[in-house]
């Protein structure tokens, strides 16, 4: 059952000084803390909802008559506050990463023979725990005092919930310390969520209200906590449950497992259907059981993740550029529909790839009413002989994006032909084209409307050129009216070209132009991203930005050069390779450049230094150097550093625990160092 927090009147309890009120209202806030931790996070209340109200109101009533004394951590704080303007941008120190899928349970075999085989190792105990479906979040706890809180964003930066975070009935406003030290600075990661029943009476009080229902509980968590007004967000009983670490500062622990029960020492809400397994074959049945218990269970859930026990074999490990290495999403089979398709149409994107599409009869499909789905491509297509007039199922892949699984051949109409993608662009009649090595096709025309509209929506977006009142509508008259035929004419447009579009003022154009101008001093990152290269987005762009410091300096780059960059693999390095290859594509950088857009960054890898022409890669742990700092040393010094070996590496550096970075190096000639080889060498 809720507990709700209201004042239904102000009770009477004997008048107090300052100095009363302040250990009353400390003994007060103490003690209703411990009640919601037991209600909320132990289900284990020990007085009634009655006695609870009684105490919370009388702290409420000597709040009101002493408002100096109001602790952060009371409780009367859960109830909101007034409406802010917009949530501001908080930066996550410890990027927020996502994880590597397993779709089913070969994918999970394979997962573990690879990472044992990294750390040469027969046997790994993994943890393994129910993959929740809600919004991931990010906590940040200062001596013990929650201090913000924030959305997962984009990994890197994501939005301050803070207001609205306090409201969670179950989040510790306060750590406890009585089983063990609290560290000076804490950030944790969880999921907030809803449970059905509250999701089935927010849904109700919505109708009863005249107000469009949720589709499912996930989007009624993400709403909830994302409201401006955070009273709102009080109202609903959101949960919360923490698994993973950001920065923590003067703590340590050998195991996740440990983790797990420091988490609870503390206070936090942790889900109770994690298993430590002992090899990959118990991962897989109770991930198998997990699946089983899916309708079961008052909350949604999407998958299991696994993760290596072991803290100092996850540090081995390490990441990828989006995902650490040592743990995997296991996702469930997706729920399917059966329906049919009425048509299939071709789909261009901002980068000119070509989609079929199949619309569909509409079916209610995990939540949520679909029409349309993705088809993938051509080859899909063929291997799955889909057909327009088909009857057949659907599923949401991941549990999120619609697509056909196959055709119920039984049913398929007498004269039905296979469908092929078609030779011209259905948008710009230009030539469509399968090119080798990739899976799509692609429309060879540049000024392709499709493409022109995506592209600049794209450079101008927030996150890359960051052109203000440049918005989905403007974009469409400027292109549609003939005044832009790609990103260049955006600088030659004029205060007069726009105030002659519809609904423009003069006042608003002018505002635009000086945005435009502004642009014109954006960082080098913003403009990489911007440029919409296969496989770049910002967080890449901003490496490539830190290495190359020029636009010049990144289109000259070869491919072996890009790969020997840290997080920069061989597909992306293709990508920035054949960008720079096609002549339209530095013609428009041309453009760019002539219109005065052509910044340039420090490189962060210094022309001269005991390094300069080398490069390093480093694996295994290290015990003087953490593996950022060793990679900073070397690029201070003039050198390179790279995530794997190639031919073009000229030394690993190998500490306790190295893998099979050690075989390759040998194969390949790499010269393997010590740690304190590498720290003679830079003669620290």
């Amino acid at each position: 059952m809720e507990r709700f927090f209201f004042v239904a009147f102000r009770l009477h309890f004997p008048p107090m000084d300052q100095h009363q009120a302040s250990s009353r209202i400390r003994d007060l806030t103490a003690e209703l803390n411990e009640h919601n931790h037991r209600y909320y996070v132990l289900d284990n209340p020990i007085i009634s909802d009655a006695e609870y109200d009684k105490r919370l109101r009388e702290l409420q009533d000597l709040e009101t008559d002493f408002p100096e004394l109001i602790l952060p951590d009371s409780p009367s704080q859960r109830v909101g506050s007034l409406p802010i303007a917009g949530f501001e941008p908080l930066t996550h120190t410890i990027p927020m990463l996502s994880l590597a899928n397993a779709m089913d349970e070969q994918e999970l075999l394979d997962f573990d023979a690879r990472i044992r085989k990294d750390l040469e190792i027969d046997r790994l105990d993994y943890v393994i725990e129910p993959k929740l479906d809600g919004l991931g979040v990010e906590l940040v706890y200062i001596n013990g005092l929650f201090s913000a809180g924030s959305t997962r964003g984009d990994g890197f930066n994501g939005e301050n919930i803070t207001q609205n975070l306090r409201t969670l009935k179950s989040l510790p406003l306060r750590l406890r310390n009585n089983k063990r030290p609290i560290p000076p600075y804490l950030e944790v990661r969880g999921e907030v969520f809803l449970g059905h029943k509250d999701f089935e009476q927010l849904n109700q009080t919505q109708l009863d209200n005249d107000k469009q229902i949720f589709a499912n509980p996930r989007n009624a968590a993400a709403g909830s906590l994302r409201q401006l007004d955070s009273r709102i967000t009080s109202s609903r009983n959101l949960l919360i449950n923490i698994y993973a670490a950001g920065r923590i500062d003067d703590f340590s622990v050998d195991t996740h497992m440990d983790f797990f029960q420091a988490l609870k020492d503390w206070g936090f809400p942790v889900n109770d259907r994690y298993e430590l397994c002992s090899g990959i074959a118990p991962v897989i049945a109770f991930h198998k059981q997990l699946e089983a218990d899916r309708e079961s269970l008052n909350y949604d859930i999407d998958g299991s993740v696994t993760k290596v026990n072991s803290l100092s074999l996850q540090d081995q490990l390490g990441i990828r550029s989006r995902s650490p290495r040592w743990a995997i999403a296991g996702k469930f089979k997706a729920r399917q529909e059966v329906t049919k398709i009425l048509s299939i149409e071709p789909s261009v994107g901002r980068t000119g790839a070509v989609t079929p599409v199949a619309n569909l009869e509409p079916v209610h499909l995990g939540g949520v009413m679909v029409a349309r789905a993705t088809l993938h491509n051509q080859a899909e297509i063929d291997r799955k002989d889909i057909r327009e007039g088909d009857t057949v199922v659907v599923q949401r892949a991941g549990d999120v994006i619609p697509e056909v699984v196959k055709a119920i051949l039984d049913k398929r109409p007498p004269g039905s032909q296979p469908y092929l993608i078609p030779e011209r662009c259905p948008v710009c009649q230009g030539h469509v084209l399968r090119l080798e090595g990739e899976a799509k096709h692609y429309c060879q025309n540049i000024s392709c409307p499709a493409q022109i509209k995506g592209r600049i929506e794209h450079f101008v977006a927030k996150r890359c050129l960051d052109i203000d009142g440049f918005g989905t509508k403007l974009v469409s008259q400027l292109v549609d009216t003939g005044r832009i035929n790609s990103i260049a004419d955006i600088y030659s447009l004029t205060a007069e070209q726009l105030a002659d579009l519809d609904r423009m003022a003069e006042k608003s154009a002018l505002n635009i132009m000086e945005a435009v101008e502004t642009s014109k001093t954006a960082d080098l990152w913003r403009l990489i991203h911007g440029l919409g290269i296969r496989n770049v987005g910002e967080h890449i762009s901003k490496v490539l930005a830190k290495k190359y410091g020029s636009l010049r300096a990144l289109g000259k780059a070869s491919a072996d050069d890009l790969e020997a960059t840290h997080e920069v693999g061989p597909i992306v390095a293709r990508g920035i390779v054949e960008f720079f290859k096609e002549t339209d594509n530095l013609t428009l950088l041309t453009k760019l450049v002539d219109a005065g857009l052509n910044p340039e960054q420090d490189s962060a890898i210094s022309k001269e230094g005991k390094f300069v022409g080398l490069s390093f890669v480093f694996t295994g742990k290290l015990e003087i150097f953490n593996r950022d700092s060793a990679r900073e040393l070397v690029e201070s010094q003039g050198g390179s550093t790279a995530a794997s070996i190639s031919k073009n590496i000229d030394y690993l550096v190998a500490g306790p625990g190295a893998g099979s970075k050690l075989e390759k190096a040998a194969k390949l000639g790499v010269q393997v160092l010590t740690e304190a080889e590498f720290r003679e060498m830079a003669e620290v």
